[in-house]
């Protein structure tokens, strides 16, 4: 390190950003700590939901002798991913607010505050790894790859990287667990927080109906049956179990269904507001193809096509072998066997010699 260079390490009030802050204390570099406030709703106590981690990044920064400042980029995030979300949400589409919320906030705002303070770096508690390759930046999985966060990261390029800092993505969980507890930090003991501050406890379709209004229409099996109604297409998603029963409906397959077999979304006609259900082994649930758009590679670059390559529709799900091929400004992904429950609004994340090399949005 030629000079003692600025980071800024956003403090989230969790165990992974805290030691991103206390291994870059460590390392020797002038650390100034950050909590950003995206979404400013009472909680049940009547406080923003984001107090108590904003108390927990408080102790941290204190128990690490750094400063800690505060920003509220609420309205940015209204404007771009909850309006994001719930236009995909009502269009019948399921979108994922995280890789947008990266993309446009974190590494977005965030990164643009970062610079306009004069801070060299912005760290954070993101399980990856950014390397400088021959041909540029690459985003590279973290070692604990039942944490890794690429997939949420894949919107990142080239200039954003050179500005970026993982430092918990050579580790594993359990040995960010064991560095907190040797650091002392306030937060070593605290749960992982799986939820989101703007939904909370509160069901997914229930926060979509504050924005979102009921359109009715009829539940159909794969076979033509039909079995009942929904409120609105909005409120599933492909592959979601679906709590009706309807003794005797057959699938495409004809078998008949009895009381304990339970049905699963498979399809949606947007045309027709018809929401179709079948069995777990329903055919049309299985892709063996599909189309992706609004294409974004990491290196600046498309990919000299066609290419084989690893794919993953889903965060945490294990990587798939397929094949990519232009048409026109979409790509036809071929999967190496049929993937199940692709999702229209879903991201595709390709990924290639244990490289994330960008994404798209599914599109059919």
């Amino acid at each position: 390190m030629r000079k003692k260079e600025r980071i800024l390490v956003a403090l989230s009030g969790g165990v992974d950003s805290a030691v991103a802050a206390a291994l870059l204390v460590k390392q020797g570099y002038s650390v100034t700590g950050v909590f950003m406030i995206q979404y400013d709703q009472p909680g049940k106590s009547g406080e923003s939901c984001w107090v108590p981690d904003y108390e927990d990044a408080a102790r941290v920064a204190v128990k690490l002798g750094i400063p800690l400042l505060k920003f509220d980029f609420s309205k940015e995030y209204a404007s771009t991913v909850l309006a994001y979300m719930f236009a995909e949400y009502e269009a019948g589409r399921t979108p994922n607010p995280d890789v947008l919320c990266n993309k446009y906030i974190k590494f977005g705002v965030w990164l643009n505050k970062t610079h306009e303070l004069d801070f060299d770096y912005l760290a954070t508690g993101h399980y990856a790894r950014v390397k400088k390759g021959f041909k540029g930046w690459q985003l590279c999985p973290a070692k604990d790859l039942n944490k890794d966060q690429t997939y949420f990261l894949h919107q990142l390029g080239q200039e954003q990287l050179s500005k970026i800092m993982f430092p918990v993505g050579g580790y594993t969980k359990p040995q960010v667990r064991a560095l907190a507890k040797k650091f002392n930090l306030p937060v070593a003991n605290k749960e992982e927080s799986m939820g989101i501050c703007f939904i909370g406890e509160v069901p997914m379709k229930e926060f979509l109906q504050t924005r979102i209004k009921p359109k009715p229409g009829k539940i159909i099996t794969s076979a033509g049956e039909t079995i009942g109604e929904h409120d609105g297409l909005a409120f599933y998603t492909i592959g979601q179990r679906h709590g009706l029963t309807a003794p005797g409906a057959q699938n495409r397959m004809g078998s008949q269904k009895t009381d304990t077999q339970p049905l699963y979304v498979v399809e949606k006609n947007i045309l027709k507001d018809e929401l179709i259900v079948g069995f777990d082994n329903d055919p049309l649930l299985f892709k063996k193809e599909i189309y992706v758009e609004n294409l974004h590679w990491i290196s600046g670059q498309i990919p000299k096509l066609p290419l084989n390559c690893q794919v993953r529709l889903r965060h945490r799900q294990p990587l798939q072998k397929c094949k990519i091929i232009a048409v026109g400004q979409r790509l036809k992904i071929i999967f190496a066997r049929p993937e199940r429950a692709p999702t229209p609004g879903q991201f595709t994340v390709f990924y290639k010699n244990k490289k994330c090399l960008g994404g798209g949005v599914v599109a059919s």
